[in-house]
């Protein structure tokens, strides 16, 4: 199973977010939910990368499944809005697979 924990300040904005683990709905390269996981997990990180200024540190480890991003500097708006598309794309695949993905929400 593949959790994914945001962390939001105390105004509920993301700050960032820990992926870990893989879904398990079928073996690896075939796995869909991993897929769509992985899709938005990077889309949303190279989003932010290009079309903002924003400054964030991101480490991946792909053997474990592994994504921690975490904003450095000040959130702007246009970053807000791609974590906040992220976090409902990714509620979105949690709603219809709750087996093989788990969301929480830790306050940083």
């Amino acid at each position: 199973m593949t959790h994914i924990t945001f962390f939001k300040n105390s105004d509920k904005e993301i700050t960032g977010f820990y992926s870990a683990g893989h879904a398990g709905y079928a073996e690896s390269g075939s796995d869909i939910i991993c897929s769509a996981i992985s899709a938005l997990t990077i889309n949303t990180i190279n989003s932010i990368q290009y079309f903002t200024e924003d400054k964030f540190d991101v480490s991946v480890n792909e053997d474990e499944g592994i994504v921690i991003f975490k904003m450095a500097s000040s959130i702007s708006p246009e970053t807000s809005i791609l974590l906040k598309s992220y976090e409902l794309g990714i509620n979105s695949v949690a709603k219809d697979n709750p087996k093989y993905l788990s969301i929480s929400v830790k306050e940083v």
